[in-house]
Parts: C-alpha cells; structure tokens; sequence
C-alpha cells in the first residue's frame, strides 16, 4: 500500500506534539500539587515583601544595604526553611496588592495583626508586641489625648491601622507613603498629628534628636505584629511559627531585639 510521505509526517508530527502536551500537562500538574512551602523549597528561595522605608524595622543603611528588626528576623526564618530570602520592596499602601498577585510568598514589616485581615489573610504568632503612639509637632498644645483628634488632619497610610485607630477618634485623614512622609508633614505643619508605631518614634528620635516632633499620648493596649502570607498555606504558616519559636528558645530573636531596641519587643 503506498502512503504519502507528507502524511507521515503530519501523523509523527501529531504524536509528537501530543506526547510534549502531555509532558507539559503532567509537569504543571505535579508543580501545582505542591503546597506552597513545597514550592519554596524546590526553589531555593522565599519572595518577602517589606517597605525598605521604616526605620528602625526595614530601610537601607548608609552604605545602602536593606536592613532593620523586620529584614533581620526574615533573614533568620529564610535560613531556618533551607532557602534564602528575596526582598520585594513595596510601598505600605501596595503591599496586600502585591501579596494577593503573587508576587511574594509573605509580608515581613509590623503588619499588625487585626480581624478584618484575619478575614482574608493568615498570619503567623505574634512575634512583636509595640504600643500605638500620638505624634504632633513640639510647638501643639491643642492635642494631649487621642480624643483631642477629632476634626483634626492626622497623616497616615491608608491601610494601616494606625489609620483606623485615628479615624475612630474622628481625624481627618491626610495620606501618606509611610511613616516619614508623615512626620515630615508634622514637621511642616501641613498634618495636626499622627498615631504611629512607638518603638518607630524612638528610632527616629534617636536618629534625629532635634526633629521638632514630640508624643503626647499613648495607648494602653499592644498592637501586634505577624507575618502576613495569603490563606490557605498552612504548612509555610506552621514552618514559620516554628522558626520564630526556635528562634526566641536558642536566642537568637533576643539578639536581634537586643540590637535594635535594647529589649525584647515580643513581650
């Protein structure tokens, strides 16, 4: 029986393209039965989001290098899993975005840990403890309480929750990039006050002793921070938990606290 060779062809060439679909197929098919941890591990690298702008828990040093409590402590949980640890820098008021796009695995930058983000996100324990704190400029003497905010302009970053405690007490709300922008509009007088983290106000008081900002009021209640990962990976969540706790019992979380606040900041 004769066949044309062109039609040889056409069938091999069909076989071929059937058996590479195949191969392609089964291979996405095997990568996406790895959960998450899996992932990151079978690459050798975990994708962390962080601002690299909020001192003293992530910004760049002198010499330009990424640092601060938040890198530090996401370096040692990147080494605990086996991998090393990229640094995404995103703006605070991108960063759910970035997390919900894939394009990290985590968020390490004191993202406080509240039920509205529970909704939508898993976290990890507590590993910092800070109390919220209410900034103006030295020369303010209308604000002294956070029930002094009300009508008053306070600048903050959209989703924080900062904001939200701000709002609560009926400021008004003047967006911000990140904690400087804020304390530069207190500076300037453009913003009546800020709420912000306490351990960054004396970071930066430290820093800048004669910035002509002070706190006037405090809250009672501790803010806390975890790190932040989309739902539904709870094996990357339990690896995590366990490095932050094997972390605190060898020490090496108190070395890192020690070094950038003198204390322990998770308790």
């Amino acid at each position: 029986m004769f066949v044309k060779k062109s039609s040889i062809f056409v069938v091999v060439s069909l076989l071929v393209s059937l058996v590479v679909t195949a191969c392609g197929t089964t291979q996405n098919q095997a990568a996406q039965s790895k959960n998450l941890l899996e992932q990151i591990k079978a690459e050798g690298k975990i994708r962390i989001g962080t601002e690299g702008t909020y001192p003293p828990f992530t910004f760049h040093d002198g010499s330009g290098k990424l640092t601060g409590f938040d890198v530090e402590i996401a370096e040692e949980i990147a080494n605990r899993l086996g991998v090393k640890p990229e640094f995404i820098e995103t703006q605070w008021d991108g960063m759910f975005a970035g997390l919900d796009s894939n394009r990290f695995d985590m968020i390490v930058n004191q993202v406080g840990i509240r039920p509205d983000r529970q909704e939508k996100y898993d976290f990890s324990d507590p590993y910092i403890l800070s109390k919220p704190v209410l900034i103006v400029h030295k020369d303010n003497e209308a604000i002294k309480a956070f029930a002094d905010l009300k009508g008053k302009k306070a600048a903050q970053t959209l989703t924080s929750n900062f904001k939200e405690i701000a709002v609560s007490y009926g400021a008004e709300i003047v967006g911000v990039e990140g904690f400087n922008q804020s304390i530069d509009l207190l500076a300037s007088k453009r913003a009546d006050a800020a709420v912000n983290d306490g351990l960054s106000f004396l970071d930066f008081k430290k820093q800048k002793p004669d910035a002509p900002i002070k706190v006037v009021a405090e809250l009672d209640e501790p803010a806390k921070s975890g790190v932040m990962f989309r739902k539904n990976n709870k094996e990357l969540v339990e690896a995590v938990n366990q490095a932050l706790s094997d972390m605190k019992k060898d020490g090496k979380y108190i070395s890192i606290s020690q070094k950038y606040f003198g204390t322990d900041v998770s308790k």
